[in-house]
């Protein structure tokens, strides 16, 4: 432990002429008598404390914030660093797996056919289930295009391998399931027609396979952006926790504090201030 002490002394004379009679034998003896020196102190508090909750609050509002309150400017720098890096890994991430979603999407509607997968689900559905008639289900509407609405009656009748019902174009569930579930791989052009046979376990298409591939990347940069995210919300967290020990630490270590001290010397008053500088190290 150091201390320093800091003493200016400021002296001045006051009421003392009050005292004095004019005659020298008698204010000889006044200064005599009065000649006893007395201390007074006036401590005027200065201690340069950090509020512990107030450091967590600005910590948790913006990593390092309460740090740099606390005046641990390296540890306050290293949160910022976190943050910025986090954010940065997210925001790129995302638009990464932005671009990829876009493109996997793009390929699915290009080389995937729901009324491909339709007409092929038709003339099999008795390979599949024998006990199901085709013709009591309505799957094309008369200008050609699917009744999704039939089509998904088709396929919870069908049971099986057929475990899954088609979600409506355009889904999040739509693009999912058709390079996830076998019974869709009847849907890509390179499978071939509705008289190409398949049953499941068979071999997938090309398409199929290299589609799985490109949805997985996406998601893939999903997971390192929401790991960004979640490194953002534990960067807040510890930054908020380490910002009130912080400060709790520092004024433990550093004390400071100034007192205004009065001598009477006889019949004159001196004044001095001191400022005391504690620190531990």
């Amino acid at each position: 432990m150091k201390k320093i002490i800091l003493i200016l002394f400021i002296a001045g004379a006051v009421g003392a002429q009050s005292k004095l009679t004019g005659k020298l034998y008698l204010d000889s003896g006044i200064s005599f008598k009065e000649t006893s020196v007395e201390f007074d102190d006036y401590v005027v508090s200065a201690q340069k404390k950090k509020a512990p909750f107030t450091a967590a609050l600005l910590s948790f509002a913006v990593p390092g914030a309460g740090q740099f309150y606390s005046e641990s400017y390296l540890k306050s720098a290293l949160f910022v660093a976190v943050e910025a890096a986090a954010i940065t890994v997210g925001l790129i991430y995302d638009k990464k797996g932005d671009d990829q979603t876009i493109r996997f999407q793009n390929f699915a509607d290009e080389h995937w056919d729901v009324a491909r997968y339709a007409r092929w689900t038709i003339v099999h559905a008795n390979e599949i289930n024998p006990s199901i008639d085709p013709s009591n289900y309505f799957v094309f509407n008369p200008d050609g295009t699917v009744n999704w609405k039939e089509l998904n009656k088709l396929e919870n009748a069908l049971g099986g391998y057929y475990s899954h019902r088609l979600a409506p174009y355009g889904d999040q569930q739509y693009y999912e399931m058709i390079g996830k579930y076998p019974q869709f791989n009847v849907g890509w052009d390179d499978f071939g027609d509705e008289n190409t046979p398949y049953k499941y376990g068979d071999p997938l298409t090309e398409n199929f396979i290299f589609y799985s591939k490109e949805r997985g990347k996406a998601n893939d940069f999903y997971n390192v952006a929401y790991k960004a995210v979640l490194v953002i919300f534990t960067n807040h967290i510890i930054s908020a926790i380490d910002a009130a020990l912080t400060a709790h630490s520092f004024n433990k270590n550093i004390k400071v504090n100034a007192e205004l001290n009065k001598i009477n010397v006889g019949y004159r008053t001196f004044y001095y201030p001191q400022l005391n500088l504690q620190y531990n190290f």
